[in-house]
């Protein structure tokens, strides 16, 4: 029965990569935390110049989804078509627009999370939308 042993380069490159993933997750969950502070601010802000007064519901996950259409003048209930995979997007988008176009700002904006689809673009897409909601929040 032969033992392998392990050198010490082989132990090195283990535990370096453990520590890059490591790293690499501490990244991702504090953009996300980061992400998510954002869109609930932007939310927040846009349902108290719609002039809602529940506009803390921003903060609550899944409450938040319910905001969406009340911001679009719909029945708090159509916030469960979010269920439904595909058709989720299409009510989003028309919401959206719904929502930008009572904020004056043109409602084609609510588009620009189609571009994320096409690649090189898609990363690109996805800061402009996030810029367009903070425009369209914090802008008189």
């Amino acid at each position: 029965m032969a033992v392998e042993t392990i050198d010490a380069s082989s132990l090195l490159t283990v535990s370096s990569i453990l520590a890059l993933l490591a790293a690499m997750a501490v990244i991702a969950i504090i953009v996300a935390i980061a992400l998510y502070v954002y869109t609930a601010f932007v939310w927040m802000t846009i349902a108290k110049k719609l002039k809602y007064k529940k506009s803390w519901l921003a903060w609550i996950p899944i409450a938040n989804m319910f905001l969406i259409p009340i911001l679009a003048k719909k029945d708090w209930t159509w916030g469960f078509i979010f269920l439904v995979p595909i058709v989720n997007v299409v009510f989003v988008f028309i919401w959206t627009w719904n929502i930008f176009e009572q904020r004056k700002f043109p409602g084609w904006l609510s588009l620009i999370p189609l571009l994320t689809v096409i690649p090189y673009v898609g990363g690109l897409a996805a800061i402009a939308y996030l810029a367009v909601l903070g425009i369209v929040a914090w802008s008189k």
